[in-house]
This record gives C-alpha cells, structure tokens and sequence, in this order.
C-alpha cells in the first residue's frame, strides 16, 4: 500500500475517535441569559445542551453540518454550572 494511502486511512481514524456523538433533544428555549452571551454568527435556534454541561449549536457549513460549540464574543464555550 502506497504510504501516502496508509497515512490517510490512519488519521482518518484517529480522528473518528474524537468525535462525539449528540444526543437526540434539542433546548426548548435558551434563557435570555444565554442569549445575551452569544457571538454574532451563530444559531442559537438549534441549541443543544451536550452531556459536558456546554451548548452546541448545527453550523451548517457548505459542505456539511455539524454540532459545534456555542460561543460568547470572547470565543469562550456557554456552559451550565451544576447546582449542588
């Protein structure tokens, strides 16, 4: 096998494993908290809260969609903080 070939089918599977997939249910509604922390550009209309405690909305780019995380305009993830 060409070692060209062989280092691509290696890292696409090394990349495969990093991907984590999300669960069906999307947010109702985000509170007006969040949505006051979210950068232009994004769709806050197909959040999801991800089992890391952090929203994730559908980028829909021009070859594919995808999830990806919800950003404040510092470029920072939204995340939930868990009440004890």
């Amino acid at each position: 096998m060409n070692s060209k070939v062989w280092l691509a089918a290696c890292a696409s599977l090394a990349l495969a494993g990093c991907v984590t997939p999300t669960p069906e249910g999307q947010v109702e509604e985000l509170p007006d908290e969040v949505l006051a922390l979210v950068a232009p550009g994004q769709d806050p209309s197909s959040a999801r809260l991800e089992p890391d405690g952090c929203y994730w909305y559908l980028h829909r780019g021009p070859v594919e969609s995808t999830y990806i995380p919800l950003l404040t305009r510092e470029q920072r993830m939204i995340c939930v903080v868990a009440q004890s």
